[in-house]
């Protein structure tokens, strides 16, 4: 969706989003209409106003830069975060405001219905306790969106997993892969911050580290600042990479598709420049002890996304009795065309989903409405022996923060069973 539909979109939501102001407003008048300064009065009231709607503004007048041209920036995610806070808010003090209300309006039609009316107002008016109880729940989502801005994004948490196999080689027993996914270098806005993620992938010192996709939003560009930081990385046994679908340069306009060509082209030497083996639908073997595994990595390949990964090209010269590890961005490739696959692959990694960077996740529940688009969208998932692993991802886009879903660094142990 470009342009027009953009624009329409957007429309449509701001038309909601003004509406929601005037109704929070008519609340904030209940809620201050005690209050014995005047100027305080004001000051709240329109204050909420200019803040509210001005952030709409900013949405309407920057929409067609990151949907367009440049494609999102730091700034760009910082305005539509502040909106979807404001937006979010605004709902729920709405929805308890009008509880409220459609209470007021059944008690008129009872009155009005009554034969004992007393000859006062039909409809009670709206009493203060209702716009205060409607203060205090929307501001749960104000401050949760808040701190998931501030601090979520960055709150980056260690999720290791152990796997056994019956046919995993003896000198493999033990052997550990870190893996990173989506890190969309063109969102990072606290450098400092970012490398936290870093030191603690550089600190699980696994033998083998792989990247699953979406390095950048869209221009080869955006990971230059990070290149060292990401190229200091290291592993025993290599460092290998796969595209994502924000890799391709999709999401933005190209004035030819010889410059869109050309910045994939650049990227791809990114990889090689911070030691990374970028797969390109092909495999490598991983050699230890005198016995091998291979690691297979595909183009991306994804339902509803950029499908021209092509895994029977990347088996090639894979031996059908090899233990195999297969990089592939995106967990529906898994569902569609691994899982059951004539060819047995022991494990695949993927990321792309980011667990909608919002969600709940406690022992015994787990829920992000990610969910309703994706069968595997965090976490390990099997298929008798086939293992999928969902990578939550390193970064953000769009929503400038993570709230319950937190940026993911996995670490992987491949066991040999007893």
């Amino acid at each position: 969706m470009h342009g027009s539909g953009f624009l329409r979109v957007f429309l449509i939501i701001s038309a909601i989003s003004l509406l929601l102001d005037w109704y929070v407003f008519s609340g904030l008048r209940t809620l201050s209409a005690d209050w014995q300064s005047p100027l305080w009065r004001n000051v709240a009231l329109w204050g909420f106003l200019v803040i509210a709607v001005g952030i709409t503004v900013l949405l309407l007048i920057g929409f067609g830069a990151f949907s367009t041209a440049s494609g999102m920036r730091p700034f760009h995610e910082w305005i539509l975060s502040l909106f979807l806070t404001f937006f979010v808010t605004k709902l729920v003090f709405v929805i308890v405001l009008s509880l409220g209300d459609l209470g007021r309006f059944i008690i008129g039609l009872f009155n009005m219905a009554g034969s004992s009316s007393a000859g006062g107002p039909a409809f009670p008016a709206r009493r203060k306790f209702i716009s205060e109880i409607a203060i205090l729940v929307a501001a749960v989502p104000f401050t949760s969106f808040f701190y998931a801005m501030f601090k979520g994004k960055y709150d980056y948490k260690l999720h290791r997993t152990t796997l056994y196999f019956d046919d995993l080689p003896d000198a493999f027993d033990g052997f550990t892969i870190t893996q990173l996914s989506d890190i969309h270098s063109g969102s990072f806005d606290n450098t400092g911050a970012m490398q936290k993620g870093i030191d603690m992938v550089k600190a699980q010192k696994s033998d083998l580290f792989v990247f699953t996709g979406d390095l950048v939003n869209n221009a080869a560009s955006e990971i230059e600042p990070y290149m060292d930081r990401f190229g200091a990385i290291k592993a025993p046994y290599g460092q290998f990479s796969i595209l994502g679908n924000h890799d391709y340069g999709d999401y933005i306009h190209w004035d030819s598709e010889q410059e869109k060509a050309a910045n994939l082209e650049t990227l791809k030497k990114h990889h090689a420049a911070m030691g990374y083996r970028l797969l390109l639908d092909e495999n490598v073997t991983i050699e230890k002890g005198g016995q091998k595994i291979s690691l297979i990595g595909i183009q991306n390949w994804g339902r509803g996304f950029v499908q021209i990964g092509d895994l029977n090209k990347a088996l090639q010269g894979v031996p059908a009795d090899a233990f195999k590890v297969l990089l592939s961005h995106d967990p529906t490739h898994w569902e569609e065309q691994v899982r059951f696959n004539k060819t047995n692959i022991h494990l695949t990694l993927s990321g792309h989903t980011h667990g909608a960077q919002f969600g709940i996740e406690i022992p015994g529940f787990r829920w992000s409405p990610v969910k309703y688009r994706y069968l595997d969208w965090a976490g390990l998932a099997n298929e008798g022996k086939r293992y999928l692993y969902v990578n939550r991802g390193f970064g953000f886009l769009a929503f400038s923060g993570r709230l319950g879903i937190w940026p993911e660094v996995t670490v992987i142990e491949l066991r040999k069973t007893v």
